[in-house]
């Protein structure tokens, strides 16, 4: 790999910006300054530092992204801004978002670029457990279990019948439960809930499959660590 687009994708920069870096003799390869972009190199194999930090290349990135309530999951803002524009530093990544939350809906949401995992964890052929913590306006009641555990009949934002795998409701309180699906159809939730008599007023996501949201705070994300990528990975086959 070219020694300038190594930096580029690393540090987020320009390709010009990399090759002033380079011109200042800010980048060392192996102990030794290296001032052309040209520069061949092995990103496995060769030690690359600025400033006396060793940069490491990353081919694929997994984030962890608590979204706070008011943020669209797409990659460009409307009447509300993206998500994207909570991420600094990855603006270079073409990040897939795995599972997506309406604007009105918080919690966790994984961000990758490892397009193939994305598709799995979204896929009702994987079946991914996906719970939420919900509070509604309405009461649940003991029947609502069975209700949700046995499927429902519903229609898409385009019209169109499905009927939903089934769910499992967990009541918290009259009007709090957590939910879990194992799909993930327009406004699913929402609409389940609808169905049940229920207007839902929140809506947290807090897992997807293995990871949990944890104490992540709201507008805060951070990386998979090597260990969840690869159970991940296990749940998604």
């Amino acid at each position: 790999m070219r020694l300038d687009k190594f930096i580029s994708h690393v540090l987020n920069l320009t390709r010009s910006e990399a090759k002033t870096l380079l011109r200042k003799g800010e980048i060392q390869v192996n102990s030794s300054v290296v001032r052309k972009g040209d520069f061949q190199i092995n990103p496995e194999s060769d030690e690359i530092t600025y400033r006396g930090g060793t940069l490491e290349y990353e081919e694929k990135v997994y984030l962890l992204l608590h979204k706070p309530k008011g943020y669209l999951s797409s990659h460009r803002g409307g009447v509300h801004p993206s998500v994207m524009n909570l991420l600094s530093g990855f603006e270079k990544h073409k990040l897939f978002i795995a599972g997506r939350l309406d604007a009105d809906s918080e919690g966790l949401l994984l961000l990758t670029n490892d397009g193939e995992l994305a598709h799995r964890l979204t896929s009702p052929k994987y079946r991914i457990p996906k719970k939420y913590h919900v509070q509604v306006e309405g009461v649940f009641e003991d029947s609502d279990i069975s209700l949700f555990r046995e499927g429902m009949d519903l229609t898409d934002g385009r019209g169109n019948s499905y009927r939903t795998l089934p769910a499992k409701l967990e009541i918290i309180s009259k009007n709090e439960a957590r939910i879990t699906i194992f799909e993930g159809k327009f406004h699913q939730i929402k609409r389940m809930c609808s169905a049940a008599g229920k207007v839902v007023t929140r809506l947290v996501r807090t897992e997807i499959g293995p990871l949990k949201l944890g104490n992540l705070k709201p507008g805060s994300f951070r990386k998979l660590n090597p260990e969840e990528i690869e159970i991940l990975k296990k749940e998604c086959t």
